[in-house]
């Protein structure tokens, strides 16, 4: 397909926009810290999220390993006494996550609920915008994911193994760059990118930094788990807001041709 006229391209975060991992990496990171304080601390899905609303740490394994050592921080013990093997670490989190079969993946990740159907994408296809997918999950999940549950067939894809974590922007310009090749589309195209964390929202801004010629629109997604209450969405939402969320909804779904359109002409 060739779209040299294209309105908007759409490049989507996976966790949290795509699939819901409240049950999955979430569970894998609380799996994680409880294993590696002897079972004394297992964090909420709170906990999570306030560390993560620092921006830092989208990536689980690197969030796991923090919440770790400020557990043993609180118990005044420093850093440097905490024997903690990244590696193994990481392994544990994987045994969780995928399960301890390298072939054949029996963990959490064939357990997660999708958040949007192909039917969505076809609707941005016919109106004429171009997608893709830049997030900060390995390479072989986010396809786990896109092709074999979803069904799509090789999209365009930055995963962690292609780009420094957010938020870096490399990814999120190497995802527009691609998608620019291979539908023809426009440098000056706007582009809208679909987050639900902090750090997604500063991806964008250092995006906009970078390249300020063309037209960058953060949109907040509200993850599954913290639409409970009206308290927590209403909480959560203004974390988004106040890191740069340009809009914030409840379900990427909701980001509709019209509403893409309506946010850019709001700029």
């Amino acid at each position: 397909m060739t779209n040299p006229k294209s309105p908007a391209i759409v490049v989507f975060d996976i966790d949290g926009v795509v699939r819901d991992v409240g049950g999955s990496y979430r569970r894998a990171i609380a799996d994680t810290v409880e294993h590696f304080t002897d079972g004394v601390y297992r964090p909420t899905q709170t906990d999570i999220d306030r560390l993560k609303s620092e921006g830092m740490w989208n990536n689980d394994w690197e969030a796991s390993q923090e919440l770790v050592y400020r557990h043993f921080e609180a118990q005044e013990q420093r850093r440097e006494q905490v024997q903690l093997d990244f590696n193994a670490l990481v392994d544990f989190f994987q045994s969780r996550y995928r399960g301890t079969d390298p072939q054949n993946w029996t963990g959490y990740i064939c357990q997660e609920p999708l958040l949007i159907q192909p039917s969505y994408l076809e609707q941005l296809s016919a109106a004429d915008m171009s997608w893709g997918f830049f997030s900060g999950a390995p390479h072989a999940e986010a396809t786990y994911v896109l092709e074999r549950k979803l069904g799509l067939k090789s999209p365009v894809l930055i995963g962690m193994e292609d780009a420094p974590g957010k938020p870096d922007p490399t990814g999120l310009l190497a995802a527009v760059q691609q998608i620019e090749i291979r539908d023809r589309v426009s440098a000056a195209t706007p582009v809208v990118y679909a987050g639900d964390t902090v750090a997604d929202m500063y991806t964008v801004a250092k995006a906009k930094d970078i390249n300020s010629n063309r037209s960058w629109i953060s949109v907040g997604i509200l993850p599954p788990h913290v639409q409970g209450t009206p308290e927590l969405s209403n909480a959560y939402a203004e974390t988004l807001m106040a890191a740069g969320a340009n809009v914030v909804l409840s379900n990427v779904k909701q980001l509709t041709p019209e509403q893409i359109k309506l946010l850019i002409i709001a700029g």
